[in-house]
């Protein structure tokens, strides 16, 4: 039998090699470590830190964390680690919790952004004789993942927003009406206020198509629909009902008022507009206005009056507004 190979480690002290490897790992790793006491002495500052803080250990160890670095948030701090003392538990927080513990500035060579770094937090607890003697709080850079979040976050609004909106005229839809509105009638019932609803739709709409072709059609909805988002106000709500025909919720609106902001609305419709780059065109619209009144069923059954009021104005001649009555 050959002999026994040397043991490459005889002559070491016991814990001589995992110490220095240990420091070196605390020294090198990617994330920040600073190792603090129960009255937040700093014991540990490694290298991630001094790269961000432009500040070496000697700068930092033996300093208490709160007078060192005055911008941290110390009550919410304070309270962190005294329950990992006191629970020997770990403790974590994440960058939606709080976007950061140290204000670490993000350059962004893609991206050109400047933002914080944005942080998650570990509180590892560490044990001596039963007692947890320090906490290390290790720091990661969690910007990468907030920036992705924030992608992904921004492209499912827009996709909700296209999703409740009219793709030609970028008036809501008719399924976001009746949400809005059965919304706007519990909120009219609840304080109590005013709702009013106004229908109109665009005058011998047929003829435009047959004259000038469904380009010159399409050209026509979009003008009443945009004049209608720019005349009302921002609280008021526009949807494309169907076709050539809109509906408006206005909240906190009496019948008065909302006759009123009807007819500014038909005015404005009239306005020339120059479709396709030929001469300028104009059209009309017949409106029709109702209000929610104790009695009003539900949302169906004002839109409903709502539409009466505007066959009664198609009836008596187009171009006009008018209110229903019971």
């Amino acid at each position: 039998m050959g002999s026994p190979q040397a043991d490459p480690t005889a002559g070491l002290a016991p814990a001589e090699l995992p110490a220095g490897f240990l420091a070196l790992l605390i020294d090198r790793v990617n994330v920040g470590i600073v190792t603090v006491d129960a009255i937040g002495t700093v014991m540990q500052w490694n290298r991630f830190l001094h790269a961000h803080t432009c500040l070496s250990p000697d700068q930092v160890v033996g300093q208490n964390l709160y007078e060192r670095f005055p911008e941290l948030p110390r009550a919410w701090l304070e309270r962190k680690l005294r329950s990992v003392f006191l629970l020997k538990n770990f403790a974590f927080t994440s960058w939606r919790q709080r976007p950061y513990l140290f204000r670490f500035d993000n350059h962004r060579p893609l991206t050109g952004g400047t933002e914080p770094m944005r942080q998650d937090c570990a509180f590892i607890p560490l044990e001596r004789d039963g007692e947890v003697k320090a906490v290390s709080i290790v720091i990661s850079d969690a910007t990468d993942t907030y920036e992705s979040q924030t992608r992904l976050d921004e492209a499912l609004k827009a996709l909700a927003a296209q999703s409740e909106r009219d793709a030609m005229t970028g008036a809501y839809n008719r399924r976001k009406l009746e949400q809005v509105l059965d919304a706007e009638i519990k909120r009219a019932r609840r304080y109590p206020q005013y709702l009013s609803a106004v229908m109109f739709d665009i005058d011998h709409f047929k003829k435009v198509n047959d004259t000038h072709g469904h380009l010159v059609g399409d050209e026509a909805i979009k003008h009443v629909a945009s004049r209608a988002m720019a005349i009302l106000r921002v609280t008021d709500f526009v949807a494309r009902y169907g076709g050539e025909e809109f509906v408006a919720l206005l909240p906190g609106e009496e019948i008065s008022g909302a006759a009123t902001a009807a007819e500014r609305l038909r005015v404005a419709a009239a306005t020339p507009f120059t479709a396709l780059a030929e001469v300028p065109l104009s059209v009309t619209i017949s409106l029709g206005v109702a209000t929610l009144r104790p009695d009003t069923a539900d949302g169906k059954a004002l839109l409903a009056e709502a539409d009466k009021a505007l066959y009664a104005s198609k009836t008596a001649g187009r171009n006009r507004v008018t209110v229903y009555t019971p």
